[in-house]
């Protein structure tokens, strides 16, 4: 089972990598405190949630980016083989 998080922290924290997409990165620490310099968060609390929610974010941003350079890289290689096969035989 995953985490249950609110709105709230969900929608604060999809605004928050909008606006400052380069400053996020997969570390939940330096986001912490780049949240503490660029908002204005009540509690702890929900500052420590919406800087999980955003690492959670960069990082699955980052995988589906790999996986995508590995998808183009395979279907280069393919079409490779595809035209040796084509010319070899």
């Amino acid at each position: 089972m995953g985490n249950v998080r609110i709105k709230l922290v969900k929608r604060t924290a999809r605004e928050m990598l909008v606006r400052y997409a380069n400053i996020f990165t997969d570390d939940f620490e330096h986001n912490k405190e780049v949240l503490m310099q660029v908002a204005e968060i009540p509690s702890k609390t929900l500052r420590n949630q919406i800087a999980g929610y955003v690492t959670k974010l960069v990082r699955r941003q980052r995988k589906i980016e790999q996986q995508l350079s590995l998808r183009q890289e395979l279907t280069v290689t393919d079409e490779e083989e595809y035209i040796k096969r084509i010319e070899g035989v």
